[in-house]
């Protein structure tokens, strides 16, 4: 009997996830990751961890729980409070599936006697016939909730002791099941935003830990047309937040955290690019070849886009067909088809 630890959040997904594992004959034991939760915020958490004794008391598997809250401060939200300082928008998802959930909990889950360990992404996993590089990351069959985009930093090792168990589902299959099973979450509303901040904004969170001043927004020929309050706080593309003379639509083409200043364009198209550089490139499985023509993500949910990259060295450069818009510190995921191939951080762009 294969023994799945599950990390359990509290929230639909994950316990349709445990209840399908233990449907299937495992030994499945509930596990519950305590992460880092601000103390200028209400905690939520023990209600969290509340709801996952009751899915384990429920479904008469055991719970345990894990305290990984300073891992999490350190890998997850320090590693974004230092991008944004630097005037970079990262993606703490990514992060936190790397460094945590098949960072650290993998790690202890192993320690405690896991064969395998299970959570409720929406994804796949499938088995190649041969091969070093055998187990390859799929979409989820609901598109609409994919998260592979999330996952692109998992590797084999990974991929071979995990279980999606929802990924061939439907949402609103999910709640069926959570429904039908009883289940004590089945109306819970799916979580939104960062786990870690609740209800509040990412500049309200940011103006915690970073020293942000109000600047000048400028045109795109470096005349001031308003003011902003704080460069770290802008990413590409984004249209609010700030304020010109005018009031008309503009849109962020570029933040300088040297000189604390906005630049700006009525004109979206300034803000999209047709290639760009990237960073910290991660293959799950066999790299990409060069020339190769793959489907790529810029965005969590943005529409898919097509690309072919080339490489100098060690440096990898994706050349997009379609003008995209593309954040530096975000991540550029890669794929063949349904496969998720890899990916790397958006470094710099070109409008070509």
């Amino acid at each position: 009997m294969v023994r799945v630890f599950v990390g359990l959040s509290g929230g639909v997904d994950s316990a349709v996830s445990a209840a399908l594992l233990k449907e299937q004959g495992h030994d499945v034991v509930g596990a519950f990751i305590k992460i880092w939760n601000p103390d200028f915020l209400e905690c939520s958490w023990k209600e969290d961890r509340l709801d996952a004794m009751r899915v384990c008391v429920h479904l008469g598997i055991p719970f345990t729980e894990i305290d990984l809250s300073q891992e999490y401060m350190r890998e997850v939200v320090g590693n974004m409070i230092d991008a944004y300082r630097a005037g970079i928008t990262p993606n703490p998802d990514v992060l936190c599936n790397r460094t945590i959930k098949f960072g650290a909990f993998k790690k202890w889950a192993l320690a405690e006697g896991a064969d395998m360990v299970a959570t409720g992404h929406y994804a796949r996993i499938g088995v190649k016939e041969a091969g070093e590089n055998k187990y390859a990351l799929l979409r989820a069959i609901d598109t609409t909730k994919d998260q592979s985009y999330f996952l692109y930093r998992l590797s084999q090792d990974d991929l071979r002791i995990a279980q999606f168990p929802i990924g061939h589902l439907h949402k609103k299959e999910v709640r069926a099941l959570a429904d039908k099973l009883q289940l004590p979450v089945s109306k819970k509303p799916d979580s939104q935003g960062l786990c870690f901040a609740g209800d509040i904004s990412i500049p309200e969170f940011l103006a915690r830990y970073i020293t942000l001043e109000k600047g000048a927004v400028l045109d795109t020929h470096g005349t001031i047309i308003g003011e902003h309050d704080g460069a770290a706080l802008y990413t590409r593309g984004q249209r609010h937040g700030f304020r010109t003379h005018n009031n008309t639509p503009h849109y962020v083409v570029s933040a300088d955290i040297h000189t604390n200043t906005l630049t700006v364009s009525p004109d979206k198209s300034d803000t999209l690019s047709h290639s760009a550089t990237l960073s910290d490139v991660h293959w799950i499985g066999d790299a990409a070849r060069e020339g190769e023509l793959l489907d790529v993500q810029s965005r969590y949910h943005a529409p898919v886009a097509r690309a072919t990259l080339s490489r100098e060295g060690s440096i990898w450069r994706a050349h997009i067909a379609v003008p995209e818009l593309l954040s530096p510190g975000q991540s550029l995921v890669l794929y063949r088809g349904d496969e998720c191939v890899g990916g790397g951080i958006v470094d710099n762009t070109r409008r070509e």
